[in-house]
């Protein structure tokens, strides 16, 4: 037991260091960094037709021998100089640009997705196309509502969208694919859910049992309906329902007005489908994996990938680090502190 206490005492002296150390560095970072600009983010893009060209070459590589892929590699340059014969001028390859949208209940990622929007509308003509590959089961309400407008100002530039959904595009994730002219999803992905909810605990009555008042003041009658701590009335309840009944209206708005061959009414009752049924009920148009599509779409447009990264300050970096640190001083020492028991 003396052993164990011993090393106790030291991994605590240790983790009490290193967490000092890393306060200071996160201290000195701040205030180095005080007043500055923070600094923006970066757009970056792939073109993914060199991706999907790369694993075709390993596949061949590996699976022929020297001198098939030197026949393969030799035909191929024939034709591409034939081609190259034939016309002068090889037509220009419309242009794919792909982004990625992989939403949180406060749809952080709208912040990413407004910039790459901004990119691709200095360039993108009609003739492109814009395929967001969507994943989301939906949140608040004013965040995916800013993340659908987001997209809508795509529709609005004229360029087609196409919206891919592999897992799942439900509540304002849904919201958000609909405005897409096609909606492409994998047989086994959750749509719909086109509804609205809230929900929270109410303590009042545990709090009268212990004596203990709490009080809502206001100004404005509905500026509290429900709340957790107060107590509740039924005027106030119908007050936030008819909040949500409107919310909802808003939204079975929204979907008919991008997806009119939808029968609303029988759709927008919360309920979820996966794709195989929801291609019946015309909430997508085609059942396909975004990989599947993506892959034909190389063969015949320039496919770029687009990704809008934010630049982390000094002490973000710090942070991050310091987390790591910690978390694999507590894990490693308790793992061999527990070795040592079971020893």
């Amino acid at each position: 037991m003396e052993f164990f206490t011993e090393y106790g005492i030291f991994l605590a002296k240790t983790v009490t260091l290193v967490i000092a150390i890393l306060v200071v560095l996160i201290s000195f970072a701040a205030l180095r960094s005080k007043g500055r600009r923070k600094s923006s983010g970066q757009l970056q893009v792939s073109k993914l037709n060199d991706f999907y060209k790369g694993l075709r070459e390993r596949l061949e590589q590996t699976l022929l021998d020297k001198d098939q892929l030197k026949a393969l590699r030799k035909s191929q340059a024939k034709t591409d100089k034939a081609d190259k014969k034939q016309k002068k001028k090889p037509e220009p390859k419309s242009r794919v640009f792909v982004l990625d949208f992989n939403g949180d209940i406060k749809a952080s990622a709208t912040e990413s997705l407004r910039h790459e929007i901004t990119a691709l509308l200095t360039l993108a003509t009609p003739k492109d196309e814009v395929v967001l590959r969507l994943e989301s089961g939906g949140g608040m309400v004013h965040s995916y509502g800013l993340a659908s407008s987001q997209l809508a100002r795509i529709r609005e530039a004229g360029v087609p969208l196409t919206v891919c959904i592999d897992k799942v595009a439900a509540s304002g994730g849904y919201m958000m694919a609909c405005i897409g002219q096609k909606i492409i999803s994998a047989p086994f992905a959750i749509l719909g859910s086109i509804g609205v909810v809230a929900q929270l605990p109410n303590v009042n009555r545990l709090l009268k049992k212990h004596d203990i008042d709490f009080e809502v003041l206001t100004a404005g009658e509905y500026k509290r309906t429900l709340t957790v701590f107060g107590e509740n009335t039924e005027k106030g309840r119908e007050k936030f329902q008819q909040d949500l009944d409107i919310t909802h209206q808003l939204f079975k708005n929204f979907v008919a007005r991008y997806r009119p061959q939808l029968a609303i009414d029988d759709v927008a009752t919360g309920e979820i489908w996966l794709g195989v049924a929801a291609l019946d009920m015309q909430l997508v148009d085609e059942l396909k994996t975004s990989d599947e599509y993506l892959a034909e779409r190389a063969k015949k447009s320039e496919l770029y990938h687009l990704h809008y990264a934010e630049r982390k300050t000094l002490p973000e970096r710090i942070g991050m680090a310091a987390s790591g640190s910690v978390e694999r001083v507590l894990v490693n020492g308790w793992g061999r502190l527990t070795q040592q028991r079971f020893w």
